[in-house]
């Protein structure tokens, strides 16, 4: 009897157990599959994302790290990216636009610079959240407070004076424009939806620095992603820094894909100008080559063509990616500084077109 009831209390806290550990992984697994409306919290801290110091950005069980081959610029800004899948769930593979993500999934990227003591300093963090109630993305921001221990939940935008280093460790001081729910609905705006916009199988065919295994094969690894097929079949993105592996119209066309494409398509905020600029685009006209500006206005600097073959001093792209001046520069949000590196590879670009008669 003594033994049967030792081994009765020796279930019972084994089952309590793994009770506790079942709720420990509840409190890390926010993402559910429950059909409720997602409701975003007041402190990035609440969400259980990361553990330890919350600056430190160290990914809970359930919250992957990503990265993209070709990145979009902001202001030389530090970015940390990070997907929280419901459990259970998987990303479908698409071939064309942005992965098939479960409801409920959250897509986490923030934002940081390196200061003149070559410190990490957080400014903000981004949520993406697809909304199980209807299916539909929403986001909000989230402005890290001074003690760099904890982010708050921030609709209305903000203007940030700060002075860092930029890829070659000038040091830049500028406003950074924290962007309200609207601008980023902008930016993510596709066919009349909020959508994400990096995470594209062709921008995540890529190696992690420090991983051996292609990036998509360690998400199918993970159980994290189905239906990829061989990785020979799936469209690659350039590394726009990249010049060893491609040429200059393959960096330049990745680059404009990732920074202007999303408002630069069919159904994107700037469908009406007809530039449009997806690395997939072989129409001239829609490329820009020799094509007139619909909408440019005072923008344009008095020039007659968004790319002029063989002469990036009169293409309009050229021309607004190398100015701050609102009205002037483009992309019109996401960056208050000159990215001296992608003008220069873009004016490299147009100069070696051949000339087109128009």
């Amino acid at each position: 009897m003594r033994k049967i009831f030792f081994v009765v209390i020796g279930l019972s806290a084994f089952v309590a157990l793994l009770c506790w550990i079942e709720s420990c992984r509840d409190n890390i697994h926010l993402p559910t599959s429950a059909k409720t409306e997602f409701v975003f919290k007041d402190k990035l801290s609440e969400y259980n994302f990361f553990k330890g110091e919350l600056r430190n950005l160290n990914p809970s069980p359930g919250v992957t790290r990503y990265e993209l081959a070709t990145p979009l610029f902001t202001d030389y800004a530090v970015k940390d990216r990070f997907i929280a899948l419901p459990r259970d769930k998987s990303i479908q593979y698409t071939s064309n636009g942005v992965l098939n993500f479960p409801d409920s999934t959250i897509i986490i990227k923030n934002f940081a610079y390196r200061n003149v003591d070559n410190r990490k300093v957080m400014i903000e963090t981004r949520l993406l959240v697809k909304d199980p109630a209807d299916k539909n993305w929403k986001v909000m921001d989230y402005l890290w407070d001074s003690t760099q221990k904890d982010a708050v939940k921030h609709i209305t935008g903000a203007k940030i004076p700060i002075t860092l280093l930029d890829d070659d460790n000038n040091k830049i001081s500028t406003i950074y424009q924290v962007p309200n729910t609207n601008d980023c609905k902008r930016c993510h705006y596709s066919t009349g939806n909020l959508t994400p916009i990096g995470p594209k199988a062709r921008n995540l065919n890529t190696i992690l620095e420090g991983h051996g295994a292609n990036q998509l094969a360690e998400w199918v690894s993970q159980k994290m992603l189905v239906g990829l097929p061989d990785l020979s079949q799936v469209e690659k993105m350039p590394n726009w820094k990249d010049s060893v592996h491609y040429s200059v119209t393959q960096r330049a066309r990745a680059y404009l894909d990732i920074n202007c494409s999303h408002c630069h398509t069919k159904g994107g905020d700037a469908m009406n100008t007809g530039l449009f600029l997806e690395y997939q685009e072989q129409d001239k006209q829609h490329l820009g080559i020799m094509k007139s500006p619909v909408s440019a206005g005072g923008g344009a600097g008095g020039m007659n063509y968004d790319v002029v073959p063989g002469d990036a001093t009169h293409s309009i792209l050229a021309y607004r990616m190398n100015s701050t001046e609102p009205g002037t520069a483009m992309p019109e949000l996401a960056r208050s500084i000159v990215h001296k590196e992608a003008v220069h590879l873009i004016v490299q670009w147009i100069n070696e077109m051949k000339q087109v008669k128009k």
